[in-house]
């Protein structure tokens, strides 16, 4: 253990936690970081920043480590610079419909204190992540169809730049056409550009009736057909997610239960009345019923709620467990509506030509497709393939490469296909930000 600075900054170098951070949440591995410094606030981070520069030392910034993409892997002599000790909520204003908070504060932590003024943070990855580390990744999840993803719920955020410089990003108002939009630019740059040391983000109010739904369906293709029609019909869904076959299998494993191992959609609908909710169930039942339903569970409860919705935010976990010994590959296309089933058609297809074990899921209603592949070093190259192939077919419809996780290690080499001559300018803003290329190295762009 080491410090520096005055007031000294505490440094962990001790091999056993540095092998802490060797490897992501996937398995993904990456090299020994120089240390860990840990901050506690705004004044750590600025000296941490300033030990930094003055050393050439980069630095990655790091908060509950929940990334999928390799953001937070060392490639060589980084500093990790972990956050998770930031983590005051500083205001909470119910007539504004707003929260402030230090980056280490997790979604969860930050829930409990909001439904004590009736108000929820809707933005939900499933993973108990930290609202600085989502926002550094333009994190959405299982709520942005109804809701959106960071973006939309960032009012304003402080950061400090690899100058040691420091700035509060945007207001705390719902709307503003003042001069550039900085603080969108911030979101989704995983910590390439600065470091996110505050956030004021919306809360939303809770609804008084809510439904959850598990339905099931004979194949994907009835199920994201039922999925495109609900969301036609404007029916008030906040979540829809789908399931296949494979997934639900492993969450009966996982679980220790007995649904029926075929594709699922998994839905929440909010309405503003008892009334209400019940003609828009009806009305959702309807849909999936012309569309080959074979099942459907219901919850109202609270706890019958929590647990429908557990099945499905374990499910990476379930997939883990069924695979052990394996590293992970999870892909995170997104495409228009119209292309979600042939995504889910092609992931599936490609996964029985290489001799892949894929299973699909993926957050329907906002067309986000995750695939999740067990690999090991034997078939390691069929997995990159598979992948490669899966981001492609995306790119050639019109969508994306990322639609949540971000562009880390994993993602960069896809950059220039989906954007063009636009990596040149973002490369030309990187460059004015962090000239010494101190922020996150290697992560999104190449040096």
């Amino acid at each position: 253990m080491t410090t520096f600075h005055d007031p000294p900054i505490e440094v962990d170098t001790r091999p056993a936690v540095l092998d802490q951070f060797v490897a992501d949440e996937t398995g993904r591995p990456g090299h020994r970081p120089r240390g860990v410094a840990y901050a506690a606030g705004l004044d750590d981070v600025l000296a941490v920043v300033a030990w930094a520069r003055d050393t050439r030392t980069p630095l990655i910034p790091r908060g509950a480590g929940t990334s999928l993409e390799g953001h937070l892997l060392a490639r060589g002599d980084e500093l990790v610079l972990d956050l998770s000790r930031a983590d005051a909520i500083v205001d909470i204003s119910p007539g504004d419909f707003t929260a402030t908070v230090q980056p280490g504060v997790t979604r969860t932590r930050l829930n409990a204190a909001a439904a004590a003024h009736g108000l929820q943070f809707t933005v939900d990855p499933g993973a108990d992540a930290s609202l600085g580390g989502m926002a550094a990744t333009n994190a959405s999840g299982t709520t942005s169809v109804r809701y959106g993803g960071m973006r939309a719920n960032v009012l304003a955020l402080q950061a400090v730049f690899a100058d040691g410089s420091q700035a509060r990003l945007g207001r705390g108002v719902r709307k503003s056409s003042s001069g550039y939009d900085l603080r969108d630019l911030l979101i989704g740059s995983a910590g390439t550009l600065g470091i996110i040391t505050e956030l004021t983000v919306r809360l939303h109010p809770i609804p008084e009736w809510l439904r959850s739904l598990r339905i099931s369906f004979a194949t994907v293709e009835d199920a994201v057909d039922a999925a495109v029609a609900m969301l036609g019909l404007a029916l008030p869904v906040s979540r829809l997610e789908l399931v296949d076959a494979r997934s639900m299998a492993a969450i009966n494993a996982f679980r220790d239960t007995r649904y029926p191992e075929s594709p699922a959609l998994f839905i929440d609908l909010e309405s503003a009345s008892e009334a209400g909710a019940a003609a828009d169930e009806a009305e959702i039942q309807r849909v999936c019923r012309e569309r080959g339903a074979e099942e459907a569970a219901r919850a109202v409860t609270h706890t019958e709620r929590h647990a429908l919705w557990e099945d499905r935010h374990l499910l990476f976990f379930a997939l883990k467990a069924s695979s052990p010994g394996s590293r992970f590959l999870v892909t995170d296309t997104a495409v228009p509506y119209s292309r979600i089933a042939g995504a889910v058609a092609t992931a599936t297809r490609l996964g029985a030509e290489l001799g892949l074990d894929v299973s699909v899921a993926g957050h329907i209603g906002d067309g986000n497709v995750h695939a999740v592949v067990p690999y090991t070093e034997a078939n390691h190259e069929a997995a990159r393939d598979f992948s490669d192939q899966v981001v492609r077919h995306a790119l050639s419809v019109g969508g994306t490469a990322s639609g949540e996780h971000g562009i880390g290690l994993a993602k960069k080499r896809y950059l220039r296909e989906e954007h063009g001559g636009a990596v040149e300018v973002m490369a030309a803003i990187k460059r004015a930000l962090d000239p010494l290329g101190l922020l996150n190295p290697g992560k999104i762009l190449d040096a």
